[in-house]
């Protein structure tokens, strides 16, 4: 008849959890030592102490009598826990029929694209492809589940915005012209920027995509109605390629022509003057459209009042239609902005404040945050006459996407 309790509960414990600490090879031999010392009854004892199967503790009994015939200067700790090939084999092994039936069931949720072989996905979970591989009698985990899908090539992956939508005829060209000025620029004692608006965002309980560390979940608005906005901000940046180093002007009213030069004459007064002492032009990498549009004779307008104003040529070099994309602040800063942002409700100008100043990179990246509450006019028309008197310069080459602001004092 087994022994029923033996020893004392703290004692069992602690029992309980050395085992659990061994390795495989060393909880049966252990096992076998305390139901030896046990007698008649102890290795039933044991095996429902332990949770370990009776067999268990016979094998570990069959491992300390093959020890027991060695010297104990021969005996050294194990180097493998299994012998060679033991233990179960994997289901993908295992189960013969299971690859092919896992691709009989992807067969009929798989898409592709069709300029690119290689390019293909499927929509069903590794829980529904488990699902249907029960119907054809074949039980495995999602952990295999997975594996399986690695083995085939398939990942979780996000959709990326890359492709362009349109191409102009021109579109090389202006590349090509681009990175000459680029060159120029770079090699001399002038400052080229790279500038850009990012997305006006509402100020309130509004989500935000990310996640942060916290002890309750963050509830915000299931809609973003602008009606229940406590304000916007529009972040206006200027990054500048030589130093690596970001300008975020952070408007509160209105993106318009007015706020893109006023955030320029910001950096140049506050920080560019003190940079670039030996400067005689700014260049400006931009996009085509929005605040800064190579279309609008108002942007062309405020830009000449802020040349004037700042007594320095502005360049300005804007990348074709489509392009937006290749601008260097859309890679160089806004993703490090985003990420410093990310998952943080947006209360009140002074939480994005210091969120956008704390963006920083291991190779130097940084910002500075200034906020900008004028109130911008919309609706504006430029001056009539302007396209007349404009001492605006267009390149010959390309001069829709290429042209100078030249200063009333040149």
């Amino acid at each position: 008849m087994a022994v029923t309790f033996p020893y004392p509960p703290d004692v069992e414990r602690a029992m309980q959890v050395l085992y659990r600490s061994l390795r495989e090879n060393d909880r049966r031999r252990y096992a076998a030592v305390e139901a030896a010392k046990l007698g008649h009854g102890g290795l039933d004892y044991i095996a429902a102490l332990l949770g370990c199967d009776p067999k268990t503790i016979r094998r570990g009994q069959q491992d300390l009598q093959q020890l027991a015939d060695r010297d104990l200067e021969d005996i050294t700790p194990d180097e493998r826990v299994r012998r060679q090939g033991g233990g179960r084999k994997p289901a993908i092994e295992d189960l013969p029929d299971l690859r092919s039936s896992f691709h009989a069931v992807l067969e009929d949720h798989t898409g592709g694209d069709p300029m690119r072989q290689e390019v293909i996905w499927t929509d069903l979970t590794p829980r529904e492809i488990g699902e249907a591989l029960m119907e054809k009698d074949l039980y495995v985990s999602e952990r295999v589940i997975r594996r399986l899908l690695d083995d085939a090539g398939y990942r979780r992956r996000r959709i990326r915005k890359y492709l362009d939508m349109g191409s102009h005829e021109d579109r090389d060209a202006q590349f090509e012209n681009i990175a000459r000025i680029k060159r120029d620029y770079l090699d001399s004692a002038d400052p080229i920027l790279s500038i850009d608006t990012k997305k006006r965002e509402l100020l309130g309980t509004f989500y935000r995509d990310g996640r942060v560390y916290t002890r309750q979940g963050l509830l915000a608005f299931d809609h973003d109605f602008p009606s229940y906005a406590d304000g916007v901000v529009i972040p206006y940046g200027l990054y500048d390629l030589k130093r690596n180093f970001g300008y975020l002007s952070v408007g509160t009213s209105h993106d318009t022509t007015e706020f893109a030069c006023d955030s320029i004459g910001w950096w140049w007064e506050e920080y560019g003057r003190s940079l670039y002492p030996d400067a005689h032009s700014i260049c400006l990498l931009c996009d085509g459209g929005g605040s800064n549009s190579a279309d609008k004779y108002l942007f062309k307008e405020d830009l000449q009042k802020l040349a004037d104003r700042l007594g320095r040529e502005i360049r300005m070099a804007h990348y074709p239609p489509y392009c937006s994309k290749y601008n260097p602040i859309e890679r160089r800063l806004f993703p490090h902005v985003t990420r410093a942002c990310q998952g943080v409700i947006f209360d009140s100008v002074a939480t994005v404040k210091r969120l956008l100043e704390k963006t920083r990179t291991a190779t130097g990246l940084g910002v500075v945050v200034e906020v900008v509450e004028k109130v911008y006019q919309t609706g504006r028309k430029y001056a009539e006459g302007f396209k007349k008197e404009m001492k605006i310069v267009f390149d010959e080459y390309l001069p829709k996407w290429n042209y100078r602001a030249i200063p009333a004092t040149s």
